[in-house]
């Protein structure tokens, strides 16, 4: 794997790295370099405890770290969710102990959380590819069956053994694989935002994300298969994501119009028939499919024709628009409650929809181009995923094509940042769009 830039540890929240076979070993000198003679408490989940716990933890007694009981969720269901933060930090509050964890998105996301909340550090040992948020700013957490995106620092020091996390169970590998393909269409956001003028494009935070993705993403058969060098340079395509994340304090460079399907299924707990949730990367890849399909449909549309001063004058007004949000999740009110909350707060009058169609409009002919280079064509999108053993269909995600579309419109209200399908609603395409997507003569899905 290539190493890790030092001007870019030198500016994260992450001070020390380590990827590679055998890296686990080298936990108890991190540990000292970051936390000097601090305690350490070994947090995980009995699966991750098995395939690594039980071994960090005997790394560390075994070269004299200070040690309190590891904590140990026994619960196969759990989640990253608020009731299980609260038994992590009623375990750790009363002990003046720095945590490790050893795991992926879940225990990572509760002890990154639980950590700041006791104004602590901590390290994580990953035991899977399966996510970008190990390095990342922030954590995703569920309350009242909302998952939320909590602020917190990134762990201090990681560490990553590829021959652990390509042994991880069936699906965490092809999970991390969706959740990093999300990223080229998001990219492609960016520069459409970028170039409405609604959040200007940080270039060294988009190339941490961009510039590893080509090699990250070049052999889904590879990781499909359990490769160690496939899922190593899945695992540093990821790891990068988190970095871009911490260097630019929000989730932007990594997450777009694709990651508000999986914000939205998380709403509604999204669930196979046997109980079990849908992970996030497979609800993001479902996403990236919409998302790729947006960007095509714009592609493909005639810009000349857009007309500013009508696209300003068929604009609601935020009372017209709340009245539509309220209609259309008249049955939901946990997704009108969020609804109400991240329209208002992106809301623009017309005046300023007319400038964003204008501006959008005079950069389309280069515009267009770059999109192009960046995302990878709809059909190409949908064969990596069913090579790495994703879900490329709605329907294995248990989405009918009618929840499909039911989603998809009340998408553009779900979250404050701007994305392709907020360039789509403002400039009046967004029936278009549908129809291209669903309801014409050779629909998309």
């Amino acid at each position: 794997m290539k190493p890790i830039d030092k001007e870019l540890l030198a500016k994260s929240q992450t001070q020390a790295l380590s990827v590679g076979k055998g890296a686990m070993a080298g936990t108890p000198d991190m540990f000292r370099k970051l936390f000097g003679d601090s305690t350490a408490v070994v947090v995980a989940h009995i699966a991750t405890w098995k395939v690594a716990g039980e071994q960090v933890y005997g790394y560390l007694k075994a070269a004299g770290i200070p040690m309190v009981e590891p904590f140990v969720f026994d619960d196969p269901d759990m989640f990253a969710e608020w009731s299980y933060l609260e038994q992590l930090e009623a375990y750790l509050k009363d002990k003046d102990a720095i945590a490790v964890a050893v795991g992926s998105g879940v225990i990572n996301d509760l002890t990154k959380q639980v950590s700041h909340r006791l104004g602590r550090k901590y390290m994580i040992v990953g035991t899977a590819a399966s996510m970008d948020g190990y390095t990342a700013y922030g954590s995703s957490i569920t309350i009242d069956g909302n998952k939320q995106t909590l602020s917190c620092p990134a762990p201090y020091g990681m560490i990553l053994d590829p021959e652990v996390a390509a042994a991880a169970p069936e699906g965490m590998s092809a999970s991390g694989y969706a959740d990093l393909i999300a990223k080229v269409p998001s990219g492609a956001d960016w520069m459409i935002a970028d170039a409405a003028g609604v959040e200007a494009m940080d270039q060294y935070a988009f190339d941490l994300v961009e510039i590893p993705m080509k090699e990250a993403l070049s052999d889904p058969a590879g990781v499909a298969a359990g490769d160690v060098d496939a899922t190593e340079k899945l695992a540093y395509g990821l790891i990068m994501s988190g970095f871009a994340m911490q260097a630019y304090k929000s989730s932007r460079p990594s997450s777009g119009l694709e990651h508000q399907f999986s914000h939205y299924w998380d709403m509604e707990d999204l669930s196979y028939p046997d109980g079990k949730h849908v992970s996030h990367g497979f609800k993001v890849g479902i996403g990236t499919l919409a998302s790729t399909a947006c960007l095509e449909f714009l592609l493909g549309y005639d810009m000349n024709s857009i007309d500013p001063k009508a696209c300003a004058a068929a604009w609601p007004t935020w009372e017209e628009l709340e009245a539509h949000i309220r209609k259309l999740f008249a049955n939901q009110p946990g997704h009108l409650s969020r609804a109400l909350i991240e329209t208002r707060d992106k809301y623009v009058d017309a005046a300023e929809v007319a400038r964003e169609a204008e501006a959008l409009k005079a950069a389309w002919p280069s515009l267009k181009g770059r999109i192009r280079r960046q995302i990878l064509p709809f059909d190409e999108v949908k064969e990596q995923l069913r090579t790495v053993r994703a879900p490329y269909e709605s329907e294995q995600i248990c989405v009918s094509r009618e929840k499909f579309r039911s989603t998809f419109l009340g998408i553009p209200f779900m979250r404050s940042r701007f994305t392709s399908i907020d360039a789509i609603l403002r400039l009046g395409l967004m029936d278009e769009c549908v129809n291209y997507l669903f309801d014409g003569p050779n629909p998309v899905f």
